[in-house]
């Protein structure tokens, strides 16, 4: 994916020497950095919600959202 981001200099400085020294483009060195980042902190990786077709899936909740639901919330978002 294609994108712009603004970073310190310091942080460029360095993804470019890192690139240069792996012979790698300056977007691979820094997805590598960010993830190596990413993984040394412990994050935890979440997968992408589950999607069908472009709308995305809620997790699994011990309630059954009814209509009288969503025309509560649609009163209170005035809907």
């Amino acid at each position: 994916m294609r994108t712009t981001l603004a970073i310190d200099d310091d942080v460029l400085y360095a993804t470019k020497l890192e690139a240069a020294r792996r012979k790698v483009s300056l977007g691979t060195a820094a997805s590598d950095l960010i993830r190596a980042g990413l993984k040394a902190k412990g994050s935890a990786r979440e997968k992408p919600p589950a999607t069908v077709g472009p709308f995305a899936l809620l997790p699994p909740r011990d309630e059954i959202i009814t209509p009288e639901h969503v025309r509560r919330i649609q009163e209170q978002e005035g809907i």
